[in-house]
């Protein structure tokens, strides 16, 4: 009865490993921080749905945070909260009209009736955008050998920004909209 506890348990321990964790071979880990980039662009965009203003910035906040605690495992490299809201926040603030967009976005949902409409499905966008620029400027500067410690956000500006419109049209299909903030 013991060893057959002791095999479930065992059997428990090996089915619980986490989707996310490291992977030997680089295809295998590249794509399975992609799957993870990309369920974090989904819940970015349902957060960007929550209707009241400065609550949906709090939660894709959280959401970017957890997705790059996330890939600093997938990467064994140490990961702290603080250094990653710093370099999230530099990070954006370097791509400073993308950066702006979320908050006026959060904030037009103040705006009764149709501003709160176009604010949801504004921050839904954006908010994936943002996450998915995150998440692929941080997976390249990872599989290059890089780390916290040595990411200069200024030196991947335009990369975030090529990443961003890319996360826009990812973010439109997520949420089954065909807007985003820079349709031509």
């Amino acid at each position: 009865m013991s060893s057959e506890k002791t095999k479930t348990t065992q059997q428990t321990k090996t089915e619980n490993v986490e989707p996310e964790s490291v992977e030997a071979d680089p295809e295998a880990r590249i794509a399975q921080a992609r799957e993870m980039i990309h369920k974090r662009v989904v819940a970015a965009a349902g957060v960007g749905l929550v209707p009241i203003p400065i609550v949906d910035l709090a939660g894709l906040t959280g959401i970017q945070l957890e997705m790059l605690s996330r890939l600093s495992k997938m990467y064994d490299i140490p990961f702290r909260k603080d250094v990653g809201k710093s370099l999230i926040g530099s990070l954006l603030g370097s791509a400073l009209p993308v950066w702006a967009l979320p908050p006026a976005a959060s904030l037009i949902k103040a705006i009764p009736l149709i501003g709160q409409t176009t604010g949801a499905v504004s921050m839904s966008i954006l908010g994936g955008a943002a996450t998915y620029a995150i998440g692929q400027v941080f997976l390249q500067h990872f599989e290059s050998g890089g780390t916290f410690l040595d990411f200069y956000p200024e030196s991947v500006k335009e990369y975030f920004a090529e990443q961003f419109k890319k996360g826009e049209k990812v973010a439109s299909e997520t949420t089954g909209s065909t807007g985003g903030s820079s349709n031509k």
